[in-house]
């Protein structure tokens, strides 16, 4: 007994050692490349910070998830937004290259879906036809923007 009680403290400085195992879950960190202020190629607004998408001046998203390996969110559609309040909204984005100023694009892939889990389940965007793999149509192309609309709640940093 006394060595086993010993011996406790030492394993406990062995990676992995007397902790549980965690299942490998996908990273929640939302990239860089999409944080911040941006204005689409119709000449949108946007902001988008870990936990809101914003598509200015008045729908709000709340986002709930993010899965950064497979390059979608999840959020709930804010019960003041124009149209389909309090549903579940799934968006993709991927990078672009070689489009300046636009460095990424969205999808809205589900935007009243009527659960978190049916939002997720929806299938993504085909990135691989940007021009048409958003539902038929293109994704939006997103370019940084240092200063939003006063209107708009002012600056987002960029």
């Amino acid at each position: 007994m006394r060595l086993s009680l010993l011996l406790l403290p030492a394993l406990s400085l062995i990676p992995g050692c007397l902790q549980p195992s965690r299942a490998a879950t996908p990273p929640s960190t939302p990239p860089a490349l999409v944080m911040g202020g941006f204005e689409d190629d119709y000449g949108n607004s946007f902001r988008l910070s870990s936990r809101l998408f914003e598509q200015l001046p008045g729908n709000r998203f709340h986002i709930v998830e993010w899965n950064v390996s497979e390059q979608f969110f999840i959020a709930r559609n804010d019960s003041a937004n124009s149209s389909d309040q309090g549903l579940w909204t799934r968006v993709d984005w991927m990078p672009f290259a070689g489009m300046t100023p636009f460095t990424w694009g969205f999808c809205i892939t589900a935007y009243r879906a009527p659960s978190r889990d049916a939002a997720r389940a929806t299938p993504p965007a085909n990135r691989a036809i940007p021009r048409s793999g958003c539902n038929g149509y293109p994704f939006s192309r997103m370019k940084r923007v240092r200063r939003l609309p006063a209107s708009w709640g002012g600056s987002s940093a960029g």
